[in-house]
């Protein structure tokens, strides 16, 4: 088998396909490429028996078509040396020998038969398929993903909650202390349903998947598989039954402050530089003003931090972790952004400030605690 590709080309393909490859496995084979030569296109293919990463790229120049294991350790390593330019592989499937020939030398290494590699199946029992922009499904991971479980003991909380519904699709994130939440209106699913990715798969889709392609997700009970039109990932669902989110988010918090985010986000980072182990910081919510506090005593240190804001209500304290609300606020964009607040068995809204009819809504919920109360703190985000 002989066929031309661009070094390049085959590079970023490699890249991207060797995401599925363990750093260290039992199974020799899954320390391979998988490659499948049919008509022009070449599909690579890397797995780890938990994710299946296949990506198609085109190639010259072809005498047939066949298939063969590939090493993922030198090749990768040669092409990044390698100046663009036509690489020509000669491959003999009898010894499974690999020659690749450059512009200024040639090398040799030994495949593996392909028969090997594990098979990569096609879903039975599909219960959904909907298509979404890249766009959409990577804004809808990177505004949630930080606010999934790590604990183990809690597997369907370590990735990200797909609500499905008929006219939009709601990506959801919780660690029990705080809960992300980003709602696309702009989807039409079409269909009612929901499934978790796992924290490894929403990694890996932040770095498939190319921003301006579509991808269609195909589901069942058990396995998900996520298409473009060049890449194609494979993965386990997370099992189990996710949280009822929806029912600790309030409707009626009677009390609003408005504050520019990023005052907000640097008072809470310099006031937690004086934390103690807790991390635990407190907003006293006066007449226009957060008072910002944070103390120490095992070291006698403290800090406070006023900022302006447009508020005027009933004085109140209300105390927040000061690792989840700089997670949230990071991850919005909003130059101000609004606190509902209600009594202290309800959480605490935030969200843009102004946002049209249309706008997507980027959420959050953190739980946090008053000094002598403990208190839930739910926050909305764009």
């Amino acid at each position: 088998m002989k066929f031309v590709v661009s070094s390049g080309d085959l590079l970023s393909h490699l890249q991207i396909a060797g995401r599925a490859i363990p750093s260290k496995s039992p199974v020799t084979i899954l320390e391979n490429y998988l490659f499948s030569v049919e008509g022009n296109k070449l599909t690579i293919t890397a797995s780890d028996m938990e994710v299946v990463i296949e990506t198609v790229l085109e190639i010259s120049d072809v005498d047939h078509d066949g298939k063969i294991a590939v090493p993922g350790g030198k090749i990768t390593e040669y092409l990044k040396k390698l100046p663009e330019q036509p690489v020509t592989f000669n491959i003999d499937e009898n010894n499974y020998s690999i020659e690749i020939v450059t512009a200024s030398g040639n090398n040799s290494q030994g495949g593996l038969s392909a028969e090997d590699f594990p098979q990569t199946k096609d879903i039975d029992d599909v219960q959904g398929s909907f298509t979404l922009s890249t766009d959409a499904l990577l804004a809808g991971i990177s505004h949630t993903l930080f606010a999934a479980s790590s604990d183990d003991l809690r597997p369907i909380l370590n990735g990200v909650y797909l609500d499905i519904q008929p006219e939009s699709l709601t990506f959801v994130a919780t660690d029990s202390q705080m809960l992300a939440r980003y709602t696309r209106t702009d989807i039409k699913p079409g269909i009612e349903s929901s499934l978790v990715l796992g924290k490894k798969t929403a990694n890996l889709i932040k770095n498939i998947f190319s921003p301006s392609d579509d991808v269609t997700i195909t589901y069942n009970s058990t396995n998900a598989v996520l298409r473009s039109s060049n890449h194609t990932l494979i993965c386990r669902l997370a099992a189990g039954v996710y949280p009822n989110y929806k029912s600790v988010i309030p409707t009626d918090n009677p009390y609003r402050v408005v504050v520019n985010r990023q005052d907000l986000s640097n008072a809470v980072y310099r006031s937690s530089l004086f934390t103690d182990g807790s991390g635990l910081i407190r907003f006293e919510l006066t007449e226009n003003n957060i008072l910002v506090s944070a103390q120490d005593l095992t070291f006698a240190c403290s800090a406070s931090e006023k900022v302006s804001c447009q508020y005027d209500g009933v004085q109140m304290p209300v105390g927040l972790k000061s690792p989840n609300i700089s997670s949230i606020l990071t991850n919005m964009t909003a130059t101000e952004i609004e606190l509902q607040i209600g009594d202290s068995s309800k959480a605490v809204l935030i969200f843009p400030s102004e946002r049209n009819e249309n706008d997507n809504a980027y959420e959050g919920l953190i739980i946090s605690k008053l000094y002598k109360t403990l208190r839930l703190c739910h926050i909305i985000m764009a």
